[in-house]
């Protein structure tokens, strides 16, 4: 990374930015991180004056359906109060379109439930003016349920005050009206709520109810043509002004970013600073590009000449690493001096799962899971699958295990020259679990070298050379190692005296690296203020160096009884399903590899990552960096700025 620090006239900031930041490969820094505060320079706090004009352009663009993200700015486009009074004016004619749309809609709605209403009844072959200009007589229009049409016939059928009139019949009663004297409409009332009849209140009309029906859907058929006719004069609008549209989306969107991007900068009466990061292989470029703006002074440097100020990481990886990305990013960016572990995580993250996972049928069929993840659903897990299923189609190989069946792959070896499979994995329990814990151990000893390189690139020779989880606790931890191996197989990697002594040393140095490490990185003696307590949170912190070499040399015992618990839940597989030739045993077969595939995959996974983050990234990576993000002021510049 390099840093780019611009200046020149308040006046002229605008163009700054977009000489910039044009090209898609800048990062905006606040120059106030950059520029002394005591020489007056102040954040800029403006309002975008392009935010209205925006909105009202993206209104217009919902009405019409335009995907404005199509556009780019036509050469020559100008925002000038004529573009804004001409936006003014699409707007409200599209607003006048909207608001007649609206009305012939409520007109529709309106129809509709009058529809619904009057087709109930019209069974009743009455003209509604008649029964609604009754001086003498009421009438009630609703639904009254069977049971209680049973109860009306057999205990109000002697009454002379009470009359209903079935109009039409639905699985739950009866739609119908009831008619009574006006005197003694309360009574009746009274008896049919008692009933549980469903009063529904129909406006008047004239003529019967099927006339009324009848009219309501010619009524819809004219304005739905109408809104067809609407809906035509909308799109020969949205036909001529589209692309004007876009356009001026696009310009406007590019003057807002430029507008947005100031408050970046610093300023003090006319003058201005400007402020941000750019890739390296940028800066003969960028020299060159300013010469053409001799008004703006621009120096670029090496991050390493501000210590004040952090540099954004960038992310570059081989393209089969790229899916691991996501893995990293969880734990934490790597800040611009640590290592980009990526790489290390997909390896060793392909291999651990592969080993605690390894099945050839089952490995490919997890491709092929990764493949319909990422291909058709767009998950970026699929991408991790893909390769991980590769690793177990490898160790299932390595294991013999093909779904489940152990002896498929026997007359391969045999044409291979080999008596079997090279590992048999519940014939060889001891030696899975001691070569789970050689594979913690490597990976241990990998990370902690990591740190070392982590350490010198930081600066801090000290750290890489007397920390935990530098030379000093390479040494204390392969020590322990190989007396552990001496202690167990009877067998020495090297000598057990020798073994004892670098132990001892390196636990002395481990005990009094705090003095040792901050001399050599601070340039300054650390002179502890009591020695009793330096002793005692020494001696405890050396006891927990001790533990966590310990605790996580033993985690890794999980990838060695992932295997064996993987071969042991297909052993139960194959004993439920009895004959595998059978039709109930196939079945079985099928249901257990998908119930392991899905139960042993998705622990695996999670096994393996925990491996990653608590036992390697806590030796070595800190993830406390920032991505570096360049600015985009044209919507269209994605796909360039992702190749820079």
């Amino acid at each position: 990374m390099k840093f780019v620090m611009a200046s020149g006239p308040l006046s002229q900031l605008n163009k700054l930015i977009s000489a910039l930041c044009a090209d898609g490969f800048f990062q905006p820094e606040p120059a106030q991180h950059a520029i002394s505060p005591t020489m007056g320079y102040t954040p800029l706090m403006e309002e975008n004056p392009y935010t209205s004009t925006l909105t009202a352009v993206r209104e217009l663009a919902n009405q019409f359906s335009i995907d404005l993200e199509a556009g780019k700015p036509v050469k020559g486009t100008v925002i000038d109060e004529k573009t804004r009074e001409y936006i003014e004016g699409l707007d409200q004619r599209v607003k006048d379109a909207v608001a007649q749309n609206n009305a012939l809609n409520d007109q529709l709605d309106e129809c509709r439930e009058a529809i619904g209403k009057y087709s109930h009844f019209t069974g009743l072959g009455i003209p509604l003016e008649e029964i609604f200009s009754c001086k003498f007589i009421s009438a009630r229009f609703g639904h009254l349920p069977k049971d209680s049409y049973l109860k009306l016939t057999k205990g109000y059928g002697d009454n002379p005050y009470i009359l209903f009139v079935p109009a039409s019949v639905d699985d739950k009663g009866y739609w119908g009206c009831y008619f009574s004297p006006k005197d003694k409409e309360a009574d009746v009332d009274k008896i049919f709520a008692a009933l549980h009849f469903d009063r529904l209140y129909i406006p008047s009309a004239v003529g019967t109810t099927q006339e009324i029906v009848d009219s309501l859907n010619e009524n819809i058929k004219i304005i739905e043509a109408q809104k067809r006719e609407l809906s035509a004069q909308v799109s020969e609008i949205w036909e001529k002004e589209g692309d004007r549209i876009r356009a001026l989306y696009s310009k406007l969107q590019q003057l807002s970013n430029v507008f947005e991007l100031r408050r970046y900068a610093v300023a003090h009466e006319n003058s201005v600073f400007f402020t941000g990061w750019i890739p390296a292989k940028q800066e003969s470029f960028l020299r060159d590009k300013m010469l053409k703006y001799p008004e703006f002074l621009v120096e670029i440097d090496d991050p390493e000449t501000d210590g004040a100020l952090t540099p954004p990481t960038r992310l570059k990886n081989f393209i089969a690493f790229r899916p691991f990305k996501f893995f990293v990013e969880m734990y934490g960016v790597p800040s611009y001096h640590d290592i980009d572990i990526t790489a290390f995580v997909s390896i060793t993250y392909t291999l651990l799962f592969g080993i605690m996972f390894g099945d050839l049928g089952q490995g490919l069929l997890l491709i092929l899971i990764g493949i319909l993840m990422w291909k058709k659903m767009g998950m970026a897990l699929g991408k991790i699958l893909i390769p991980c299923g590769a690793s177990s189609m490898i160790f299932g190989f390595v294991f013999g295990s093909v779904f489940g069946f152990e002896e498929m792959l026997d007359p391969l070896y045999h044409k291979l020259g080999w008596p079997g499979k090279p590992i048999s994995v519940m014939d060889s329990i001891n030696t899975v679990l001691l070569f789970a814990i050689a594979i913690g151990v490597t990976l241990v000893v990998v990370a902690m070298l990591l740190n070392i390189v982590s350490c010198i690139k930081k600066r801090k020779l000290g750290s890489a050379l007397f920390s935990e989880n530098g030379l000093a606790g390479i040494v204390v931890y392969l020590s322990a190692a190989a007396l552990a191996y001496a202690f167990m197989s009877h067998k020495q990697l090297i000598p057990s005296g020798v073994a004892a002594g670098l132990l001892a040393v390196g636990l002395l140095i481990l005990f009094n690296k705090e003095i040792i490490a901050e001399s050599i990185d601070e340039h300054r003696f650390v002179k502890p203020e009591s020695i009793s307590d330096y002793l005692m949170q020494n001696l405890f912190e050396t006891i927990e160096y001790i533990l966590s070499y310990f605790s996580n040399t033993v985690s890794f015992l999980r990838v060695g009884a992932f295997v064996i618990v993987h071969a042991s839940m297909m052993m139960v597989v194959f004993t439920l399903a009895g004959d595998p030739k059978s039709v109930k045993g196939i079945i079985v077969i099928i249901l257990g590899n998908a119930l392991v595939v899905a139960l042993e995959g998705l622990l695996s996974g999670i096994q393996g990552l925990r491996l990653e983050f608590y036992e390697m990234f806590s030796r070595f990576y800190e993830g406390e960096g920032r991505v570096f993000e360049a600015a985009k002021l044209h919507t269209y510049l994605e796909k360039k700025i992702k190749r820079v």
